[in-house]
């Protein structure tokens, strides 16, 4: 579809949050028909897990972006779905690939939203992929198993903050879930969930460094529990490392369950964005040095930084490979 300019900030660029919205629409469409193709239950697919995806380039309003999904391996219970984004200047008929992502889905039945059914397995051309696609599962398995364990932190509002601070740039949304955010199951489409995530880390990144800012990539998104229509949702994020021309935000979402529910408020889904910051003319501009005050996040910026080191030599590294 074409980009308007609902979809972009004011500097023309695409929101990410947009695209990633744009990739899980694609997503649950082929996994969805997937799991209904020889199931003997109707079901939907809900979003699990997006692994780490990089913005390869910006997308503009004007452009239009073509969104393609393929099922690259199946579990009993869950599908991997690769997604791919190209962006097009019909103007000029130039193309570029924007955005590579990959997905994690589970099939919940439409007559009881607990019940997890098995997924039809797919036809490997060779048995290397098959084998890959299990290590790759494994692997996002225990990912999500550690990410959850780590998952008790709260944001707390800070009174006059310095700026630079943690406290100086966090932000909250709070948004109650109504039937256009559901899917036919009755809760929150995953890409809804992200495109407010990406809202609250761009809101955080403009509000430390005063520019125009975009996402530049976001860390595994891992969707801990379902919400329902009618929870009320509380975005929240903040700065948790910068290096000279990156920022890293923490993005967490809480679900408090209200209409005939008696639960308590629960973490439902997390994740890290990091963006950039651009000038007028679309160049990297440096980004100001994030000032750590206490414990917690003294240690939230090391943990930040070796992240953001750990990435940096992988692409080191391919670029490398790429060379060879």
């Amino acid at each position: 579809r074409i980009m308007r300019p609902d979809d972009a900030n004011i500097a023309g660029n695409v929101h990410g949050g947009t695209i990633l919205k744009m990739i899980e629409e694609a997503g649950a469409i082929i996994s969805t028909r997937h799991c209904n193709s020889q199931a003997e239950e109707p079901c939907v697919a809900a979003l699990a897990r997006v692994e780490r995806t990089d913005f390869l380039s910006p997308m503009c309003i004007g452009e239009v972006a073509n969104v393609s999904a393929e099922i690259t391996y199946t579990s009993r219970h869950s599908v991997e779905v690769q997604v791919n984004v190209m962006s097009e200047n019909i103007l000029t008929g130039a193309k570029k690939l924007t955005n590579k992502a990959t997905l994690w889905y589970v099939p919940l039945s439409l007559k009881n939203v607990n019940k997890v059914l098995e997924v039809p397995p797919i036809q490997y051309t060779r048995k290397e992929q098959e084998d890959e696609g299990k290590k790759r599962y494994e692997e996002q398995k225990l990912d999500r198993l550690e990410t959850k364990q780590r998952n008790g932190d709260v944001i707390f509002s800070v009174f006059n903050p310095e700026p630079h601070t943690v406290g100086y740039s966090q932000s909250s949304l709070i948004h109650l879930v109504g039937p256009s955010d559901c899917t036919l199951l009755g809760f929150v489409h995953g890409g809804v969930t992200m495109k407010l995530m990406d809202e609250v880390a761009g809101i955080v990144a403009a509000r430390h460094c005063k520019t125009n800012i975009v996402t530049a990539s976001v860390d595994a998104i891992n969707f801990h529990e379902k919400i329902k229509k009618g929870c009320v949702i509380t975005i929240s994020g903040r700065m948790t490392f910068t290096s000279n021309k990156s920022m890293e935000i923490e993005v967490f979402v809480d679900a408090d369950p209200f209409v005939d529910e008696p639960r308590e408020r629960y973490r439902a889904v997390s994740a890290f964005f990091t963006y950039v910051s651009l000038s007028k003319e679309g160049k990297p501009l440096p980004v100001p040095q994030l000032l750590t005050e206490t414990e917690d996040e003294k240690r939230r910026f090391e943990e930040g930084k070796g992240r953001y080191l750990q990435t940096k030599a992988k692409r080191q590294a391919q670029m490398q490979q790429a060379a060879q």
